[in-house]
């Protein structure tokens, strides 16, 4: 009786742990942007940091410059939310994180401000 008694005790202690795991909100990356989103603090690091090796200025399609971004956005957004595989995706070879991609959709939202 006392194996069964430990075993249920057990279990119990087992469930309660596991029900206390964090939530996907608490965990993800994909967190809300609630501070309006500008060019040079927020768009600007994550071109230099991903897309500028590509898209220099003098390159066929540059984005280096905010004029450049801000005049192709529709194109960056098609591009940079595309599934894996996709051969139009961008950046070449990788992908932004959820992060990143929602900060260009706020910026859009935003009223794609330079400062």
């Amino acid at each position: 009786m006392r194996k069964v008694i430990y075993m249920l005790a057990l279990s119990v202690a087992a469930i309660i742990i596991a029900c206390e795991s964090r939530t996907y909100e608490e965990i993800s990356d994909n967190k809300p942007i609630i501070l309006p989103v500008k060019y040079t603090a927020d768009i600007k690091p994550i071109m230099d940091n991903n897309c500028i090796g590509c898209h220099a200025a003098g390159s066929f399609k540059p984005l280096a410059t905010y004029d450049q971004v801000k005049n192709n956005i529709d194109g960056i957004l098609d591009r940079i939310q595309r599934a894996n595989g996709d051969q139009e995706k961008m950046p070449k070879g990788g992908s932004l994180s959820a992060t990143q991609i929602n900060t260009f959709i706020k910026w859009k939202a935003d009223g794609l401000t330079e400062n």
